[in-house]
């Protein structure tokens, strides 16, 4: 699904930004190499990066020893 029509960002690209360490909208766009345009998108990628904020939360990646 396309989150941001301006940039054509897709969720995956924002889930993937969001589970190796961007916490924000602009830190997300910016892991795509852009930024937000129109601003239409913010709530939804906002509402992805939250989720996977969360499940990362639950479930925290295991650590090499």
């Amino acid at each position: 699904m396309i989150v941001c029509v301006c940039n054509a960002i897709r969720e995956e690209k924002v889930r993937e930004a969001a589970r190796t360490g961007a916490c924000t909208v602009g830190q997300a766009y910016a892991r795509c190499g852009t930024k937000a345009k129109c601003g239409s998108c913010l709530p939804f990628a906002r509402a992805i990066i939250n989720e996977e904020r969360a499940a990362l939360a639950a479930n925290p990646p295991a650590v090499a020893a």
